[in-house]
């Protein structure tokens, strides 16, 4: 059975939107579990090393093209790296600082990531409409980081925690860019299995006390269902739908959909009572989407030079 063009683009678009809300949740679902229940490693070794097992069944069930090849080995590694082991111990640590609201604001920074890790890396043009856009988010994300709400212990606490959110943001935009070429070349279940493996080694050696910490046998209901979101959803759904929408969606659409986490994360810390928008950091997110817009602009392509004919004597 074929599927029309627009039914293809209806489920890259659905997607990203299941992704999106999905991030967006998890902000304030984080925040009932830690620091009470679990510490923030914990959760990571739990998330990585389920994550690592799945794909790795469901590779060998599902695929037969393993990863060769110098180059491509290199650059799966690098995606553990970058987008499982770092992403993923930065964002939890930093989210277990600072408010919902703020982490998910300075996330919106990936696309800025990608964009400079494709001037470097692909050669790609840096306009004056993108510098003056990275200045703008630069100045945007500065200001929500130095936010630090209370003064004294408190107020650092939030300050370092939305500064390992911005780093966070920064691993992901460089892993969005290193996995688009396998995700291309290669089945989503086998690049997903070896990036999480390599995750696996870097987080279990921070993180494996504090997740045989936790009292798993006193849970209460609510936490434990945060937590099988975190590992189910956050973890396997979320990279699986984030993945395959790499192989069809263009780098805007999928920023379009990066600016929809912050507004689904915003009504839901109001509605749950985890967080409060102030007009300030209102203005403070507003910068940021505006930056963020603008270093998405596509730089339109050099013409070529129209040849010289000869001129008859």
């Amino acid at each position: 059975m074929t599927t029309s063009p627009s039914t293809s683009a209806l489920r890259v678009h659905a997607a990203l939107f299941v992704v999106a809300a999905i991030y967006a949740a998890n902000y304030s679902l984080a925040k009932e579990v830690m620091p009470r229940f679990a510490h923030p490693n914990g959760i990571v070794v739990l998330r990585v090393v389920t994550a690592a097992v799945v794909f790795g069944l469901l590779d060998k069930l599902v695929t037969k093209t393993p990863i060769t090849g110098r180059a491509d080995t290199i650059r799966s590694i690098l995606c553990g790296i970058s987008g499982i082991g770092l992403n993923q111990l930065l964002f939890f640590g930093g989210l277990n600082l600072t408010t919902p609201i703020s982490a998910s604001l300075i996330q919106t920074v990936s696309p800025i990531v990608v964009v400079l890790a494709s001037v470097v890396l692909l050669g790609e043009r840096v306009t004056l409409l993108r510098a003056a856009g990275i200045v703008v988010a630069g100045v945007g994300a500065a200001l929500v980081i130095l936010s630090r709400g209370p003064a004294g212990a408190a107020g650092e606490q939030v300050a370092l925690g939305n500064l390992l959110i911005l780093l966070n943001a920064t691993f992901f935009g460089l892993y969005l860019v290193l996995a688009a070429p396998l995700m291309k070349k290669y089945h989503a279940f086998t690049v997903l299995a070896r990036s999480f493996l390599v995750g696996a080694f870097i987080v279990v050696p921070f993180g494996w006390h504090e997740a045989l910490a936790i009292d798993y046998a006193h849970l209460p209901g609510r936490i434990w269902a945060d937590i099988v979101y975190m590992v189910v959803m956050l973890t396997i759904v979320a990279y699986l739908l984030n993945n395959w929408a790499l192989k069809y969606a263009s780098p805007a659409l999928l920023g379009v959909y990066i600016y929809l986490q912050p507004i689904l994360a915003v009504l839901i810390a109001v509605s749950l009572g985890r967080d409060h928008l102030t007009w300030e950091r209102a203005g403070e997110g507003l910068l940021i989407f505006l930056g963020v817009w603008l270093v998405s602009q596509k730089p339109k392509p050099v013409a070529a030079p129209v040849p010289l004919e000869p001129v008859p004597d």
